[in-house]
């Protein structure tokens, strides 16, 4: 489509307007965590202090190697469970496979701090599983923090994203291109190395990609089980708040170095799959084939306890939020005395997490719908610079993303720290992101004669997007809304930054309560997110007439 000038109506103000948007909100909070980063917080002057100071102490940069050492465990581990998963239960038969994707699902979708939070509760130094065989068996169950929690945690945390991409992708291989390889005599191992997963490999990039980030960015899990196993997102937080009196410009430094990392990873990423990538066109999808005797009992055990062991820190939340407490343990007997505390005194923070989300998916689909339709149909130099801002949220991990807006929105001429303002705002912005490029590609499946027709009929082009166009994309945009939704009321990176005492948001609640080893309001707190999670999840099932999830 050839780039038109700009014409001065509404989609120009739309376009200026989007443009100011991601420039005041995005690039000018990523400018001022730049500046900061090379100034002096003594003087003020412009100096490389704070990255030598980084680069020269094994403390800090030893963050650097933890997180990414551990990051890169876990997408392989991912890929590998993940793959496995996805491939047995596209190509064989497997029983209750509605509900075993649903609770992988669930487990993809609540935040990994819960799960954190669960396997303190089971294998920790006073946790169940570790009292039942140290009593039972005199047996000491390895360390759940450190490396190994980490691992264990982000690993049944993210392999259901792989799972997700490579499911959509077997789906989509012709059965035809399987049947031509086992007459030619490969077969087995051989066929699904040579002929599969070379046709899901850029797919699976683009899941190990999510999982990489993800992992990456998450700050819950190695705060609460780290245990001297510093990671990048928590030696920043922690500087942050150490230096907030001051200037944070060692922090910010940090911020940057993630940033920049992020990008490369991104970008690398990027070039690899657009060199791989190809388009299937599946006219005889593979069909789900019986197993029998020990490889089929072989399987639905593996399968089944992937599933039970990726479900467990949902199960434990739940189940402990209905024990009886006594100060900061567990006591024998059931009651609902956790709850009460919840609703007496974290009910604010219960409020402010739906009032925030609520607010923010509203902004993000209305928004997001207007900027997809002027970078697909209102091509100009204006919407390719939209194109590319669109792209900056993808790779800012969410407590860079809180350094930043703190950092930018702190003082004069507009001070928006401490307001509920600056929450919604990180939301949006992380989120935004992924509602436009499922916006855009409803778009391009909505024929432009469709408009034509109707302003050939009279109708001005703002009435036909809103009141053709935009009901078209509706039903589509809400699903991923929904979505959307459901990752914003889990959101702890950033909103564990930007709260203060009266904007708490339930995630950040959690992570209170489990630093003061108040596990009882934790895990009461962790049941309601967990069935607000589940409850939306249902919703998405309904509005969208599919179990096929994209994030």
């Amino acid at each position: 489509m050839n780039k038109k000038l700009l014409t001065w109506d509404f989609w120009t103000f739309v376009t200026i307007a989007s443009v100011a948007v991601f420039g005041l909100f995005l690039m000018y909070p990523l400018f001022s965590l730049f500046i900061s980063s090379f100034l002096d917080p003594a003087t003020g002057v412009f100096t490389l202090e704070n990255f030598r100071k980084f680069f020269s102490r094994k403390y800090y940069y030893q963050s650097l190697i933890n997180s990414m050492w551990v990051t890169t465990c876990v997408t392989i581990l991912s890929i590998m469970i993940g793959t496995a998963l996805a491939y047995f239960m596209t190509a064989f038969k497997v029983k209750g496979k509605g509900a075993v994707e649903v609770l992988v699902i669930i487990s993809m979708l609540s935040p990994p701090f819960i799960g954190a939070y669960s396997w303190v509760l089971l294998g920790g130094r006073s946790g169940i599983i570790t009292q039942f065989l140290s009593d039972l068996f005199q047996m000491e169950w390895p360390s759940i923090y450190g490396f190994s929690g980490i691992l264990l945690v982000l690993t049944l945390k993210l392999y259901p994203f792989i799972y997700l991409y490579v499911s959509g992708a077997l789906k989509k291989i012709d059965a035809s291109l399987i049947e031509a390889a086992e007459s030619l005599g490969c077969s087995g191992i051989k066929k699904v190395a040579t002929v599969i997963m070379p046709l899901v490999m850029p797919t699976m990039l683009a899941g190990a990609l999510m999982v990489f980030m993800n992992a990456l960015a998450d700050f819950g899990t190695p705060m609460l089980i780290g245990e001297g196993f510093n990671v990048m997102p928590v030696m920043i937080y922690s500087e942050f708040i150490n230096e907030v009196g001051g200037q944070a410009n060692f922090a910010a430094a940090m911020a940057t170095l993630m940033v920049i990392l992020t990008t490369t990873i991104f970008l690398l990423q990027k070039y690899v799959v657009n060199r791989k990538s190809f388009t299937m066109s599946s006219l005889r999808p593979m069909q789900a084939k019986g197993l029998s005797g020990l490889k089929n009992i072989v399987m639905h055990i593996a399968i089944y306890g992937l599933v039970l062991v990726s479900i467990i820190p949902q199960v434990t939340v739940i189940y402990t939020s209905f024990l009886k407490t006594k100060g900061q343990i567990f006591v024998s007997g059931f009651s609902l005395d956790s709850y009460r505390i919840v609703f007496d005194n974290l009910a604010l923070a219960i409020t402010n997490t739906y009032v925030y989300s609520f607010v923010a998916i509203s902004l993000i689909v209305f928004f997001g719908m207007l900027v997809a339709y002027i970078t697909t149909r209102r091509k100009s130099w204006l919407t390719d610079i939209i194109d590319t801002l669109t792209m900056f949220p993808y790779i800012i991990p969410g407590s860079v993303l809180g350094i930043t807006l703190l950092l930018a929105f702190n003082e004069a001429p507009l001070i928006l720290s401490g307001t509920a303002t600056i929450i919604i705002v990180s939301l949006v912005i992380r989120r935004l992101p992924y509602t436009l490029r499922s916006s855009s590609a409803i778009l391009y499946q909505i024929s432009p004669s469709v408009e034509e027709a109707s302003i050939s009929l009279g109708a001005s082009p703002l009435k036909t997007f809103f009141k053709i166009t935009a009901v078209m994309m509706i039903p589509g945009v809400l699903s991923g809304a929904i979505l959307s939704w459901i990752t914003c009321i889990n959101e702890l990176s950033s909103s564990v930054i930007l709260y203060t005492g009266g904007t708490k948001t339930m995630s950040v609640a959690i992570y209170t309560e489990v630093i003061r080893a108040s596990y009882g309001t934790a895990a009461a707190l962790s049941t309601i997110l967990t069935l607000t999670t589940v409850i939306g999840l249902l919703l998405f099932f309904k509005v969208s007439g599919s179990r096929d999830i994209s994030l």
